[in-house]
């Protein structure tokens, strides 16, 4: 069953036992779709390689503390990824409905969340809270489909930047609010060089524009 449509790929719900022959539960399959302007050998060597890379980084920020998906199948060939379906409320969905302490824990939370995969080398690239899911207290981050391999101030700058913004789009009534949770967050859990990434994102910010990937200086 299609549950999302992207424009980089689409994601599908299905039975683990379907796919598997054994076992119980749901899984999420993500497709990457072609692209038409792409020479067609092109477009399947980039695809694959954003998959192969997509598998690896859910599991490198898994193993750096961050709540992920278990991914259960890699296929290059098909461009598809298997993974976990994550049952739980979207982020968006559960900020709007918790009272304030509710809402400093979590966001608290959050921050500490993007400084541990921030310390691992990864950045995100998509922090809205519509890929964030939480379950029994705990964060789950989706979506690393524009997620890298960066340490750069400038790269983790902009993560910081890309989730004040979602906050001030989808939650304007509580964003500077739940901004200063996850920064509360964010410090404590990176320690040492989390104000100079918070003082970048700020700078980022008075720059009165995202910068898209393809224009970013630390390609």
């Amino acid at each position: 069953m299609l549950i999302k449509k992207g424009a980089e790929a689409n994601l599908y719900l299905q039975e683990f036992r379907e796919l598997f022959g054994y076992g119980e539960g749901k899984v999420v399959v993500k497709e990457r779709i072609p692209k038409p302007y792409r020479v067609e050998e092109i477009d399947r060597r980039l695809r694959s390689s954003r998959t192969a890379l997509e598998a690896r980084l859910l599991s490198e920020a898994k193993e750096a503390g961050v709540h992920t998906p278990a991914v259960f199948l890699v296929d290059r060939k098909e461009m598809k990824l298997v993974m976990e379906f994550v049952e739980g409320e979207r982020l968006k969905e559960a900020l709007a409905r918790m009272k304030k302490e509710e809402r400093r824990k979590v966001c608290t939370e959050l921050g500490r969340t993007i400084a541990r995969l921030h310390r691992a080398g990864i950045v995100h690239g998509d922090l809205t809270t519509s890929n964030m899911i939480l379950r029994e207290g705990k964060i789950y981050l989706l979506d690393f489909g524009l997620s890298e391999h960066n340490s750069s101030l400038e790269a983790r700058g902009v993560d910081l930047h890309l989730c004040r913004r979602a906050l001030e789009s989808t939650h304007f009534r509580i964003a500077r609010e739940c901004y200063r949770y996850v920064l509360e967050g964010y410090r404590r859990e990176y320690g040492g060089g989390a104000e100079e990434i918070i003082k970048r994102a700020e700078e980022i910010s008075k720059r009165g524009r995202y910068i898209p990937k393809e224009e970013r200086a630390w390609r």
